[in-house]
C-alpha cells in the first residue's frame, strides 16, 4: 500500500507540457492586447499633438489680429479696404514688416495684415503635416453697442488612418469677437 502511494506521488510532480502551453497561450493573448493598446495610444497621442498645434496657431493669429484691429473696420480709411480674410489658397504677401535683425520696414495697416497672414501660414505649414490649409473669415460689426468683428479661423489637415489605409480629413475651427478699433 505504501509503495502504491509513492508511485502516485512520483507521477504528480511538476507541470505537464499541456499546462505550460496553455499558460503561454494566455500570456501571449494578453501581450498582444497590450501591444494593440500601445498602437492606439500612439495614434491618439499624435492626433492630440496636431490638434494642440492647431489650437496654438489659431490663438496666435487671433493675437496678430488684435494687434492690428484697424483693418477690421471697413469704414476706416487707413485700412484701405483690406481685412484679414484669407482663403485656403491665399498665402498672403511678405512685406518684411517684422523681420528680426533686418532694417525696419514701415508698413501700412493693410500690409501688416498681409504680412501677418504670410508669416502665420508659413509657420503653420512648417509645424503641421503636408497638405495643411487654413482660412480666416471676418464678419465686420456684429449688432450691439460695441464695434466687434467676428473672426473665424479654420485649420484643415490630413492624418493617416492605418486601419483603412486612407487619409482622414481633420479640422479645427475657432471664432472670436475682436474689437475693430482702439476704443473698445
Amino acid at each position: 500500500m505504501i509503495r502504491q502511494h509513492k508511485k502516485i506521488m512520483f507521477r504528480q510532480k511538476g507541470f505537464t507540457l499541456i499546462e505550460a502551453l496553455v499558460a503561454f497561450l494566455i500570456l501571449s493573448v494578453g501581450m498582444l492586447g497590450i501591444a494593440s493598446l500601445q498602437l492606439i495610444s500612439l495614434k491618439a497621442g499624435h492626433t492630440a499633438e496636431l490638434r494642440t498645434v492647431a489650437v496654438i496657431k489659431a490663438e496666435e493669429m487671433f493675437e496678430r489680429i488684435r494687434n492690428n484691429p484697424v483693418v477690421l473696420d471697413p469704414t476706416n480709411p487707413d485700412a484701405a479696404g483690406s481685412t484679414y480674410i484669407s482663403s485656403n489658397t491665399d498665402t498672403g504677401t511678405s512685406y518684411g514688416c517684422k523681420n528680426a535683425g533686418a532694417a525696419v520696414t514701415m508698413c501700412s495697416f493693410a500690409q501688416i495684415a498681409q504680412d501677418d497672414i504670410y508669416n502665420w501660414k508659413a509657420d503653420l505649414l512648417a509645424n503641421m503635416p503636408g497638405g495643411t490649409t487654413a482660412s480666416i473669415d471676418v464678419v465686420p460689426k456684429s449688432p450691439g453697442p460695441l464695434p466687434l468683428a467676428t473672426v473665424t479661423i479654420t485649420i484643415n489637415w490630413k492624418e493617416r488612418n492605418q486601419e483603412a489605409q486612407t487619409m482622414d480629413n481633420m479640422s479645427y475651427s475657432a471664432a472670436a469677437h475682436i474689437c475693430d478699433n482702439t476704443t473698445c
